[in-house]
């Protein structure tokens, strides 16, 4: 997918970004695919659009969490897809 900007994304992208990073399931790759955000830039997002203590909750989180990143992921079978997510 073409790079994006994150001033460029509308209210409905921001919360589907929103959304998928928050769920422990979606890998950044996939948010990566759909609208051409990275990690950093993910994270970036994040901070700009949660409370603090969410994000600083959320970060914790998926620190390190293996799910969040396709190629640490170590099962191919039962990946979970949101009826939302285009990928």
């Amino acid at each position: 997918m073409k790079r994006k900007s994150l001033d460029t994304l509308d209210g409905a992208a921001i919360d589907r970004v929103v959304e998928m990073a928050w769920e422990d399931r979606t890998p950044f790759d996939a948010i990566a695919h759909q609208f051409g955000l990275q990690e950093k830039e993910v994270i970036a997002l994040m901070r700009r659009h949660m409370k603090a203590s969410s994000f600083k909750m959320w970060r914790k989180r998926v620190t390190g969490r293996q799910t969040k990143h396709g190629k640490r992921r170590d099962f191919s079978v039962g990946r979970f897809k949101s009826q939302n997510q285009k990928t």
